[in-house]
């Protein structure tokens, strides 16, 4: 670990901040970042932040060469846990679903702020995760998505202990499981439904690469499909309905579905699989299928428009053969809530105006992030990218350029600053 050249022995002091907007504008959230910069011990913990990029980058390679597939992120986990006791976090623990948490009390319990990221990949078990570098090009599966959010978060944790700030309120580091595909945000539910139920405040995820702030949570609705029949010999049984034909039906019917371009909704069939061999008719078949859209309206009339297809691809193989009885399962395997903070909530108008006190650039975006839950549940949430660039998210070739990619650091170590300010 490479130390700073020198530490700063200084309490965080701001008169005067909260992130309500009085008439005289004093108190505007939206110049918060900028009154922050005025203060030494800020200016020092983001000199801080940006001479350690050079340790976040190794941690983010590190990290991200420890396989965190679907529903078996504990060996990240663990190396997680002990980063953030090294980093002198109090109250360091594993949750019950392997969430990593860790304090950083402030001079009081509240507000709470959770700053976050997520602990799994795409990739299943048995995918070579090993970085490999190209100058200031760093190439992995997961190196972006969500390896630089951790490596930001413990980025963040650092600057603030070398600069030896004090907040007015109290910082929750999080990195959480299950974010990913089937985990169906179920980390950052039982943050709020469980662990930290009624302690969260303001909360911030750090999710992949560049410096754009998401503030729209695309909800989703997720099925796993299943046709099923007594299935027989592809020739002695020729004549039985069958799933694995059903199946073919209902992709045809999805694919032609017509979904509005405003607001923004989509569909996809994911996988599919089934059946026994070349030579026999099918017993089962099945689909995994996604639809997503940030308006509730839309998605659930797609969904209502989806179920049907899938209806009455059931009845047309049925009415084709008329021997053997098919069924199907509908099973939902993910229900991602969308939500949205509006562009003038004080949380918002903080982390835009720490992107301009840093003189980056705004670009305000919608996803699919942990951020959906306290969106949904009207709690002050934006997602924020990680800084550098990335290509090829969710792929084997991934790959994130570390050029300035400090300035994604520092500008999430400025808003945790500021959203810890009563």
């Amino acid at each position: 670990m490479r130390e700073m050249p020198t530490r700063f022995a200084l309490s965080l002091v701001v008169n005067l901040v909260c992130l309500v907007p009085t008439a005289s504008g004093q108190d505007d959230p939206g110049t918060l970042g900028q009154r922050l910069l005025q203060q030494p011990e800020v200016r020092a913990a983001l000199a801080a932040a940006k001479e350690g990029e050079p340790e976040v980058i190794d941690v983010q390679a590190r990290l991200c060469e420890i396989a965190a597939p679907p529903f078996k992120e504990q060996a990240r986990g663990d190396a997680v846990k002990r980063l953030f006791e090294d980093a002198g976090l109090r109250g360091v623990r594993i949750d019950r679903v392997g969430n990593v948490i860790g304090e950083r009390p402030g001079r009081a319990a509240r507000p709470n702020v959770v700053f976050s990221a997520h602990l799994d990949t795409v990739f299943p078990e048995g995918t070579d995760v090993r970085v490999t570098r190209n100058g200031p090009v760093l190439t992995g599966p997961g190196i972006g998505d969500d390896c630089r959010g951790l490596a930001v978060v413990l980025g963040v944790i650092r600057a603030l202990s070398r600069a030896s700030i004090e907040t007015p309120g109290t910082i929750t580091f999080v990195a959480t499981v299950g974010e990913e595909g089937l985990g169906d945000l179920r980390g950052v539910r039982h943050l709020f439904d469980e662990e930290l139920k009624g302690q969260i405040d303001r909360f911030v995820s750090v999710d992949g690469t560049g410096l754009g702030i998401t503030h729209i949570g695309v909800g989703s609705r997720r099925y796993r499909i299943t046709f099923k029949g007594p299935g027989g010999h592809s020739y002695g049984a020729f004549g039985l309905a069958s799933p694995v034909h059903a199946l073919g039906r209902a992709i045809a019917k999805v694919a032609d579905l017509e979904v509005p371009a405003a607001p923004k909704t989509t569909f996809n069939v994911g996988r599919v699989g089934g059946g026994t061999s070349v030579n026999s008719i099918a017993y089962d078949a099945w689909m995994e299928v996604d639809m997503r859209s940030a308006d509730a309206g839309a998605l659930a009339a797609l969904d209502r428009r989806f179920q049907a297809a899938v209806d009455a691809a059931l009845a047309e193989e049925q009415a084709r053969w008329r021997r053997g009885t098919l069924s199907v399962e509908k099973a939902v395997v993910g229900d991602r809530p969308a939500g949205a903070t509006p562009e003038h909530a004080p949380i918002m108008q903080v982390a835009v105006g720490v992107s301009r006190a840093l003189q980056l650039p705004v670009s305000l975006d919608e996803g699919s992030t942990d951020g959906n839950v306290p969106m949904s549940l009207g709690i002050p949430a934006v997602t924020i990218d990680g800084g550098g660039r990335g290509q090829g998210a969710h792929s084997l070739s991934e790959s994130f350029n570390a050029t300035e990619s400090w300035k994604g650091t520092q500008r999430g170590l400025l808003l945790a600053i500021a959203l810890a300010q009563r």
